[in-house]
């Protein structure tokens, strides 16, 4: 009564990982060994400004390690037990890195709104302790974002590395000025203040990071995908009648999973399923798809709008 399922897969971003795990150990490396430089410095001289940026770019080591994570988890071979891999470890680990950052953000602001109240800012001397420990980490972030650049056109993940480093070149940036301006101006008062500008920086980027964590850990639909334009193109398949019981999730961060039924009174055949999946992949980039062809609705639906 009804053709077998189709279970096709297609992977466009497998190579990543063994490209890059070079690239990821140098960027952490030195992103680390940045971290430890601006913290210790911003102790020294009671910089809130570099004490944040800090904290920004240990967000960047984070981030760092959850994509290399990634693509470690992403070579592990799934196995009787565990059919899907270990691939949900990058999301679950991308929630908890995003909900430790929203801790500390909260906890810089209040403290920098505190300093703002009573007064509190640098001495003009600091600027120059905060101009050279900012500017190290200009150079370390633009050559971090070079590390990833030529494979940004090809893989998403990657391309968002890049992206996130180069920013953070942008955050140092504005650092040194705030320090320029603290030693030739006296504007002491702008420590704080860039400190709260660059939480601000960190919040939102954490925010989506939150958000879209929490949105796959519950089996939500990746934002790349539009799920009615994908029940559209099923449903304009040749001989497809209905599309019954579709579903769209992310196993992990680098993947998007696909199961559905299809209503076909006249049947389907292999060449139909290979070709379903090729355009599922094509044009939304899911890259696991299993099909059902049925010739009537015997399923029960589930309660989709």
């Amino acid at each position: 009564m009804s053709d077998p399922h189709a279970h096709t897969h297609a992977h466009g971003h497998s190579h990543a990982p063994a490209n890059f795990d070079r690239a990821f150990a140098i960027g952490i490396a030195l992103n680390i060994a940045f971290v430890v430089i601006e913290g210790f410095y911003g102790w020294k001289v009671d910089s809130l400004a570099l004490l944040a940026d800090a904290g920004h770019n240990l967000s960047d080591v984070a981030g760092l390690l959850l994509a290399w994570g990634g693509a470690m988890a992403a070579r592990l071979r799934p196995n009787a037990r565990h059919t899907w891999g270990w691939k949900r470890a990058s999301v679950l680990a991308a929630f908890a890195n995003a909900v430790l950052l929203l801790m500390a953000i909260g906890g810089l602001a209040w403290e920098a709104i505190g300093r703002l109240r009573l007064g509190v800012g640098l001495v003009q001397e600091q600027g120059v302790t905060i101009m050279a420990v900012a500017g190290v980490g200009i150079v370390i972030n633009t050559a971090t974002a070079l590390l990833f650049m030529r494979g940004g056109e090809a893989d998403l993940n990657i391309r968002g590395a890049f992206l996130h480093m180069a920013a953070d070149a942008l955050v140092s940036l504005g650092v040194v000025i705030a320090g320029a301006l603290t030693l030739w101006m006296g504007w002491v008062w702008l420590d704080p203040v860039v400190s709260l500008v660059i939480a601000a920086v960190i919040g939102v980027g954490t925010w989506g990071l939150f958000r879209q964590s929490l949105h796959l850990l519950f089996d939500g639909v990746p934002d790349s995908v539009d799920p009615q334009a994908v029940r559209a193109l099923l449903a304009g398949l040749p001989g497809v009648t209905e599309v019954r019981d579709l579903h769209i999730w992310a196993p992990g961060t680098g993947q998007v999973a696909l199961t559905a039924h299809l209503v076909m009174p006249e049947g389907g055949d292999d060449a139909f399923l290979q070709h379903a999946a090729e355009e599922l992949h094509e044009h939304f980039d899911i890259t696991h798809v299993t099909l059902q062809i049925t010739r009537t609705p015997f399923a029960q639906a589930c309660d989709l709008p």
